[in-house]
């Protein structure tokens, strides 16, 4: 298996789709956890607003990863982008994860 990076940004129209499918994209996040190994948001300072996520991925392809990707509630091409990137630990022997 690969392990990817997907580093999303979002626009100021995605607090309000955060608000309505927090729910559902929380179930989603466990439903796929196998696979959605860290999975959180990312503000620009405590306590302030979002303004993306990130999120550690195990899968076998790079089509898998994006379909994760695609598939979350909280994916609205519109107002949320992202980037998939190949990742490898500096110190493989170490356990993270």
């Amino acid at each position: 298996m690969t392990r990817w990076i997907a580093l999303f940004t979002d626009g100021p129209e995605m607090m309000g789709v955060r608000r309505e499918r927090e729910p559902a994209h929380l179930a989603y996040l466990r439903q796929h956890g196998e696979h959605i190994r860290i999975g959180g948001g990312l503000r620009e300072q405590p306590g302030g607003p979002f303004v993306g996520g990130l999120w550690v991925i195990e899968a076998d392809t790079r089509e898998q990863a994006v379909a994760l990707i695609e598939n979350d509630p909280y994916y609205v091409p519109a107002w949320r982008s992202y980037r998939l990137l190949v990742w490898g630990k500096a110190l493989p022997g170490d356990v993270i994860l």
